[in-house]
């Protein structure tokens, strides 16, 4: 006789109780009270992380001899997921001495040029640009 496969019969063998230790108690050194407010306050502020730099974009810093330092790239990882949360899908980046193509949704940056070479550019398939010459 074959043995009977439970999952197409439906027979299922019921698991081995877990036992617990009833004796053991977990001790805070915060109340339930203070450990949520903690929570709120540190899961309220979004994580805004910098934003990828492609290949080919990294490339063009390079060749281009375009330097944006950490905290330049922080900022535009803000504001570019600033963008992204107002339906902004592909953007133009404009530094003081840069331009960029950035993806919002993927949170991507996608080419870089300096702004000179912007001057004489026509951007398409962007539906956003950001403005941030004083960075």
């Amino acid at each position: 006789m074959k043995p009977v496969n439970p999952i197409i019969t439906g027979i299922m063998q019921p698991f081995a109780p877990v036992k617990k230790n009833v004796d053991q108690k977990v001790s805070s050194s915060f109340s339930f009270g203070e450990t949520l407010e903690k929570v709120m306050s540190t899961s309220s502020k979004p994580i805004i992380s910098k934003p990828i730099i492609s290949k080919h974009a990294e490339q063009r810093l390079k060749e281009r001899g375009i330097a944006i330092n950490s905290d330049q790239w922080q900022s535009i990882g803000e504001k570019l997921a600033e963008a992204g949360s107002k339906g902004v899908k592909d953007s133009l980046i404009l530094l003081k001495d840069a331009a960029l193509i950035a993806s919002a949704k993927n949170n991507t940056v996608i080419t870089v040029m300096n702004r000179e070479e912007a001057r004489s550019q026509i951007f398409t398939n962007i539906n956003g640009t950001i403005v941030m010459d004083n960075v």
